[in-house]
């Protein structure tokens, strides 16, 4: 296993839409055991294959931490299948490091996904793990968060994010 370069915003794969798995090999299994230690070093509860380079619909997710009940998750070629509710909570990235802001998000989700074998699977999850879920699942569509949230707090994000870069702070 080896410890994996996040990308950092704005790096352009980060907004690129992830291509599907079609094969459960060695190297896929590598792929994900390489992320997981990733994540868990970064550290993080979440981190999808494009965040470390791989255009692939990868994705794991941990919230054991904050969810004791919630193992990890390894999610390939994930999709949202169903959304209730709305919750506001504060959100980071590890490809945005230093910012965090309130996003708005389904508070429950059900997903459908393939497990690191291929075996189809589906989970529902609510709070941090339905947050987690959608978040990670954004980036394997090439979005962000800081895509969810509105037009004043996204200035406020550029200028700070422009502020930092040119002072070498990131």
């Amino acid at each position: 296993m080896a410890l994996l370069e996040i990308k950092k915003y704005p790096d352009r794969i980060l907004r690129e839409k992830t291509e599907p798995v079609r094969e459960f090999d060695s190297g896929l299994q590598e792929l994900i055991d390489d992320m997981i230690e990733t994540m868990y070093a970064a550290p993080g509860v979440g981190l999808a294959a494009n965040q470390i380079g791989v255009p692939k619909q990868v994705a794991v997710v941990d919230v054991s931490a904050a969810d004791k009940k919630s193992p990890l998750i390894v999610l390939v070629n994930p999709e949202i299948i169903h959304k209730e509710g709305q919750a506001d909570s504060e959100e980071g990235c590890l490809s945005i490091p230093n910012y965090k802001t309130i996003v708005r998000r389904a508070d429950k989700v059900r997903v459908r996904y393939l497990d690191r074998h291929g075996r189809p699977a589906e989970i529902e999850g609510d709070g941090i793990l339905a947050r987690a879920l959608q978040h990670e699942i954004d980036h394997l569509g090439g979005l962000l968060f800081i895509d969810r949230i509105g037009r004043i707090k996204r200035g406020f994000f550029e200028r700070r994010y422009a502020r930092e870069r040119s002072s070498g702070r990131m």
